[in-house]
């Protein structure tokens, strides 16, 4: 009996800390914390918290010119995790100035365990990989230091090759930051597309350039293309010039007129619109923003698309090259773009077939053009 009421306030202590994760997350390693808030109070150093690492510099007070060039960053690793800046900080700072310091941090308010360091040299993070690998920072942690593998290059495969390499430098330019050069290759995966070797000032820039493009849907003139960091076996060819010269050519603009209703293609919101109606999942709905236009005619926008039994809303962000169109056209081909995002992402949930020996007897039947059969399973990702 004694045994059960102690464990009373126990209860009400844990039932108290599941309803107020703050008061929890506030008494985690609170010495630290306590000693790190009174060391940035002396010594007037900023910290910024952002996606989940904590950051100083980048650039540090007073500083003037460009960033540090690409090998001045060293990754640290094997850190305590209730070590804070206010002891990291002051080691590295030991061998030379620092641009920049990142502490991953976990929701609780301890660190992952890594940080990075960016000095002002090449030479400053040699002597710092020399001198801090394998020091003791606490009994038993000895820290690991070594030179960050700092991706800079991402690769677009899949490009139209009417698309020079000015048109692509300008259209990242006003999408992306600190783009050093871009370079343009035939494409080793697809046919008549070609290859960009994008490459960045910094990582930073690089990763911020990628998240970016990533948003939303990847298509350029119609064309879809594909986003990714630049892999060693792709940067060898291009190095040792083994990459083909790029696809050039100019788009053939066919007259409507000249297109019949049977060899036009279905559109991408057709087929949507056709596929919800086959599962049953009533009409799509459309709502698209358009947020800004750049120089070079890049219209990025915001899309909302619901679908009546579908349950969850497709949302997001996305662009699309058209200054020289007309509102009406530019709404039409966004809304293409947004409808093949869905139909992407109802095809993890939705098995189908397309039935080509029903399609041409529909076709022979009725003399146009119809959409192929599908045969399809709804998995409800509820049941």
């Amino acid at each position: 009996m004694a045994g059960t009421l102690a464990s009373v306030p126990q209860i009400i202590t844990l039932v108290f800390i599941l309803f107020q994760p703050q008061v929890w997350l506030n008494s985690v390693n609170q010495k630290n914390k306590a000693a790190l808030a009174e060391w940035l109070k002396n010594s007037k150093v900023e910290l910024l918290q952002v996606n989940g690492q904590r950051k100083y510099g980048g650039p540090p007070p007073g500083w003037f010119g460009e960033a540090p060039p690409l090998g001045s960053e060293i990754f640290i690793g094997n850190l305590p995790q209730e070590v804070y800046e206010d002891l990291l900080i002051p080691l590295f700072q030991s061998v030379g100035k620092l641009y920049e310091f990142r502490l991953m941090m976990t929701f609780s308010g301890l660190n992952r365990g890594f940080a990075y360091a960016r000095y002002c040299s090449r030479r400053m993070a040699e002597q710092a990989i020399d001198q801090l690998c394998g020091f003791e920072i606490k009994p038993g942690f000895k820290i690991l230091v070594c030179r960050s593998t700092e991706k800079s290059e991402l690769a677009l495969d899949g490009l139209p090759g009417f698309i020079t390499k000015a048109t692509l430098e300008g259209i990242l330019g006003k999408m992306t930051t600190g783009v050093h050069s871009v370079s343009l290759y035939a494409s080793p995966s697809s046919d008549a597309k070609n290859l960009a070797i994008v490459k960045y000032n910094s990582h930073r820039a690089a990763a911020l350039a990628k998240k970016s493009l990533c948003e939303g849907v990847q298509v350029l003139y119609g064309c879809p293309f594909t986003v990714d960091w630049l892999q060693h076996s792709l940067r060898h060819k291009a190095q040792a010039g083994t990459l083909a010269k790029p696809n050039l050519y100019l788009p053939q603009k066919v007259q409507e007129k000249n297109i019949s209703q049977e060899t036009m293609a279905p559109s991408a919101v057709q087929c949507l619109d056709l596929l919800c109606e086959k599962v049953k999942l009533g009409q799509p709905l459309y709502k698209i923003k358009f947020l800004s236009l750049g120089t070079c005619g890049w219209l990025r926008f915001w899309y909302l698309v619901l679908i009546p039994k579908h349950g969850v809303p497709f949302t997001g962000y996305s662009w699309l090259l058209g200054d020289q169109l007309i509102p009406t056209e530019k709404y039409q081909q966004a809304k293409e773009m947004v409808a093949m995002h869905v139909l992407n992402e109802l095809g993890k949930c939705l098995v189908f077939s397309f039935n080509k020996r029903k399609y041409n007897r529909l076709k022979s039947n009725s003399g146009q053009m119809g959409f192929w059969d599908l045969e399809e399973k709804y998995h409800d990702p509820k049941m």
